[in-house]
């Protein structure tokens, strides 16, 4: 039985890959989020504080300036309100069409025009963070007023770099990426684990399986827990018992029809040489019998003959299913055996026999010669002129082919011609062979480890029937004595 191996499209590989998958998307997932949460909250928290403090810087230092301001005045302002924040940043006031900068540059291009928009409609304090030259930076925004709320049309405008959160950020991103590989580590391990904790009962069904596709009808698996492999392997267990059980009744059935066909034949035996003997005398005195009586003696002669070969194949047939039968191996030279087998049942002017002299195999030599018979009076009773036998070998073989120009096997009868009793021609209820002939000429073939092969010759070649019996140079199974008493006649009919 073809053992299966482990593939990358296994069921643990598969289990693997989906517990790393969960895992790298769980991580990324949480990496994300916890980037973005982290981000967020940074950078919240350091717009709501540098907000609070350039308006608190504003409203303190904005009652100290006249107005309307001067560039003097507004640069005075911007180098005092960026004095009095945390890491000094740049501050630029606007006055109308007046711009200062405490950095004395009045650099604008921090300061999008749609934030200035959003400071002077709204009159409120406002803020962006923006990106220059690669690097993040944040710009608060924020009215100076009257009491009463009143705009005066001054404006202040504060830069803080982000650089510093940006780093906080992504160092914790690179510490949860270099968390990563480790989590998948301990991702693949515990998978591994998993797998085998759900293939190991899988594995053993499989092997109990296989124990019982190769006849074990003992074998089992054994039920751990109460999960849905436990019930597998009880639904497992259930049908092995099931099993054994039909097949226990069977093997007890065939062993009855076996016994049975063995004794109805062996007891047809003693009363049917008696027949036998009764007949033959019958049959030699027909000739000075009346017509009618010399026609029933020879009826029943012809009758009782056929009777007692069919009683003989069937005992052959018991002896192979019972496995009492055994070869008398012994080196014989195939051709002198096969010419026998010819000049025996007075086929030799019926048959071409293409017999080199040389060939020699250790075989049974009676089996060779009921296989052949077989073979031969098949072909002489259902093909037509010329049959021909013709014996070859090769360095591990040998091969005896039987041949004639008839009208060759129906295309279904090919898979069934070696069936006990079968007939092509199922009109033909009735017969000279048993039916029996050529299944007792493969079980014989099988006896030596050989096998006959059965098919049609091509149209253009002549066509009829090759029957092609092939048997090792030494047998498979170790010589003994055979149980079979008397040979068994040529009784096949398949055609």
């Amino acid at each position: 039985m073809k053992r299966f191996r482990p593939r990358l499209g296994g069921l643990r590989a598969r289990l693997v890959i989906a517990f790393v998958l969960v895992a790298l998307i769980s991580t990324v997932t949480a990496t994300a989020l916890a980037y973005r949460e982290s981000r967020t909250a940074v950078l919240a928290r350091t717009q709501d504080a540098f907000q609070t403090d350039v308006r608190d810087r504003v409203d303190s230092v904005a009652p100290d300036f006249d107005m309307p301001p001067d560039v003097r005045t507004l640069t005075a302002m911007a180098d005092s309100v960026s004095s009095g924040l945390s890491g000094a940043p740049l501050v630029v006031t606007r006055y109308h069409d007046l711009t200062a900068s405490s950095d004395g540059l009045a650099d604008r291009t921090r300061i999008t025009p749609e934030l200035r928009s959003s400071v002077r409609s709204s009159g409120r304090t406002r803020f962006q963070r923006v990106e220059y030259r690669g690097r993040p930076y944040l710009v608060v925004g924020t009215p100076v007023t009257y009491e009463g709320g009143r705009v005066s049309g001054l404006e202040v405008f504060a830069v803080t770099s982000l650089l510093a959160e940006q780093e906080h950020t992504d160092a914790l991103l690179d510490s949860v990426r270099g968390g990563l590989p480790p989590v998948l580590g301990l991702a693949a391990v515990l998978a591994l684990l998993a797998a085998g904790t759900v293939l190991r009962p899988v594995r053993e069904l499989g092997r109990a399986t296989r124990r019982l596709a190769d006849g074990d009808l003992d074998s089992r698996a054994e039920v751990k827990g109460r999960d849905e492999l436990a019930r597998l392997a009880a639904d497992f267990n259930t049908t092995a018992d099931a099993l054994r059980a039909s097949v226990t009744g069977l093997r007890d059935q065939e062993a009855r029809a076996r016994r049975f066909v063995a004794d109805v034949s062996h007891e047809l035996r003693t009363p049917l040489t008696a027949m036998t003997m009764v007949a033959t005398v019958l049959d030699e005195d027909a000739a000075q019998l009346p017509s009618d009586a010399a026609r029933a003696a020879r009826t029943v002669s012809d009758e009782t003959a056929r009777l007692a070969r069919l009683v003989e194949d069937l005992m052959e047939m018991s002896r192979f299913d019972s496995g009492a039968a055994r070869l008398d191996a012994a080196e014989t030279d195939l051709a002198r055996t096969l010419r026998g087998t010819l000049e025996l049942r007075g086929w030799t002017e019926q048959v071409a026999a293409r017999l080199p002299e040389g060939i020699r195999a250790v075989v049974d030599r009676r089996r060779v010669d009921v296989a052949v018979a077989n073979l031969v009076g098949n072909a002489l009773r259902h093909g037509e002129p010329p049959v021909t036998v013709t014996l070859s070998a090769t360095a591990d073989g040998v091969t005896v082919e039987v041949t004639d120009r008839g009208p060759g096997l129906p295309p279904d009868a090919l898979d069934q011609v070696f069936d006990r009793f079968y007939k092509a021609d199922s009109a033909r209820t009735r017969s000279e062979g048993s039916g029996l002939g050529t299944a007792i000429a493969l079980e014989n073939a099988r006896l030596h480890g050989g096998t006959i092969e059965a098919a049609n010759r091509p149209a253009e070649k002549g066509g009829g029937a090759v029957f092609t019996l092939r048997l090792p140079r030494h047998p498979r199974q170790p010589g003994g004595q055979d149980g079979a008493g008397r040979e068994t006649a040529a009784g096949g009919g398949v055609r």
